[in-house]
């Protein structure tokens, strides 16, 4: 399912990016199983980094997984929110298939919220099969003491375990420091985005000749909006946290700007940057296949052009992500792919590459890309899907349907009933041009796989407020 990668339109990113050659398989003997580095950025958006085109960021190690691989501009997020597509990439499967799946994102801790134990993971998988699992950065599925990385597969794990968190004082939601080493509360000093970057680079750095696969989550640039120099505003941010709770503090309505935002990525880069150097003084950047990605579409000073939506929409700037490839061993340099992909699907493929079965137990929803990837097969042919509390979508070759079960339709309105709108998201990326007139009978088929979908998921609890969200003081 190949798809056009422009409208044919001028685009500036058409100028740096010229170089660029449509992707073609090496072909050729596979190679050995990888080292395996997939490293996310949070509520990073589609048009954030340089090699997609951002008018405010400069991210030239970041660029150079793009120089180096393989470029994609039609990949997406399991869910347009943190927490599932976190337990789409862990499980490979829907997030709507796990209790924890359906908040978006999770905020319940208790003993159903996380990925069960008895649950096959990418970890635990690849663990059993012969590597070393590890994770630094944000975990984000589950708290303890039922839950956590350790508990899912991975040997080692430094990081937080809830969704946001200061990136000085390392307060978390709950208004407690959550930094953690395996499942041991610990303290450090320091910038958040830079411990992580050091942890994960010391590991490869001290890593043996057994293969391993390293999840690094970053939490920039997610909120609060504090670069490496913004201590004083974390000192603002935390004392907030008494006067109108931890989580509206971190939320940080009246901070940020498009200065502060640029500063959280640069600071990424950096940190990205520290990760593939490491990989080179070792000698294994070549049998090391490195992903990069974002959890979903960015939000507030994100830049998400040509998009409409942001974290929380299935609209594409909600799902829509940069996505970044390189395996020198098996993948030539320079290339862009427009080959629709999900991030269960990289679960799949990832399993594939190592040589692993995944469990007959717990049968993927993510598609293997390796066939594709290495020998130049067809990619699969399938639709993608979604689902939010609100909103569900299918997308089948240059088509997405989107539905809103509250209604988003254009003239005549018709609030409160849901609406199926149909878009060429390849020539619409801003799904502004409803064709759904135009071909009837493509909508009831695509309602009719997205309604099979959904029946199979678990249902929604019902709805409930979050007073604790207020406009505050925190700057």
């Amino acid at each position: 399912m190949t798809v056009p990668a422009t409208s044919g339109l001028y685009d500036r990113r058409a100028e740096w990016s010229a170089g660029e050659q449509p992707f073609r398989a090496r072909r050729g003997a596979r190679p050995a199983p990888p080292n395996i580095v997939f490293i996310l950025g949070d509520d990073l958006g589609w048009g954030d980094l340089g090699v997609y085109g951002s008018l405010h960021h400069q991210t030239p190690r970041i660029d150079t997984l793009a120089r180096d691989g393989i470029r994609f501009t039609h990949a997406y997020s399991t869910s347009a929110t943190c927490s599932p597509t976190r337990i789409g990439l862990y499980t490979g499967r829907h997030p709507g298939r796990l209790v924890a799946g359906l908040e978006e994102p999770l905020r319940t801790r208790d003993e159903h919220h996380g990925i069960p134990h008895d649950h096959p993971t990418l970890p635990s998988l690849l663990r059993d099969g012969g590597y070393r699992t590890a994770m630094f950065g944000k975990w984000h599925c589950g708290w303890l003491p039922w839950f956590s990385p350790i508990k899912a597969g991975f040997e080692t794990f430094f990081g937080n375990l809830d969704g946001a968190m200061d990136y000085f004082s390392h307060l978390g939601t709950d208004g407690k420091p959550d930094l953690y080493e395996g499942e041991v509360p610990v303290e450090r000093i320091g910038y958040y985005t830079d411990l992580v970057a050091d942890r994960a680079a010391d590991y490869i750095a001290a890593a043996g000749d057994e293969p391993f696969y390293l999840q690094v989550n970053f939490t920039a640039p997610h909120w609060p909006w504090e670069g490496p120099e913004d201590q004083a505003v974390s000192d603002k941010v935390t004392a907030a946290a008494d006067a109108k709770g931890p989580l509206a503090a971190l939320f940080h309505f009246e901070g940020g700007s498009l200065e502060a935002y640029s500063r959280m990525v640069a600071a990424l880069d950096v940190g990205v940057g520290r990760i593939l150097d490491t990989l080179d003084e070792r000698g294994i950047a070549r049998d090391t296949i490195v992903c990069f990605g974002s959890d979903n579409g960015g939000e507030r000073y994100a830049f998400l052009w040509p998009f409409v939506g942001e974290k929380g929409d299935l609209e594409e700037g909600g799902i829509r992500i940069p996505f970044l490839v390189r395996w020198p061993a098996a993948v030539h340099g320079g290339q862009l792919s427009d080959t629709p992909n999900v991030t269960t699907d990289w679960t799949a493929t990832l399993l594939d590459a190592a040589g692993v079965a995944p469990a007959a137990s717990h049968p993927l929803d993510g598609h293997s890309l390796l066939a594709w990837l290495l020998d130049g097969d067809t990619p699969p042919q399938r639709d993608l899907l979604w689902r939010t509390r609100t909103q569900g979508a299918v997308r089948r070759g240059t088509h997405k349907l989107l539905i809103d079960h509250h209604g988003k339709a254009r003239p005549p309105f018709r609030p409160n009933r849901p609406s199926y709108r149909l878009f060429d998201v390849t020539l619409d990326g801003r799904e502004m041009a409803d064709i759904a007139g135009e071909h009837p009978e493509l909508v009831n088929e695509l309602r009719a796989v997205w309604e099979a979908f959904d029946a199979k998921q678990l249902p929604y609890p019902a709805a409930t407020s979050r007073p604790e969200l207020r406009p505050g003081t925190a700057d």
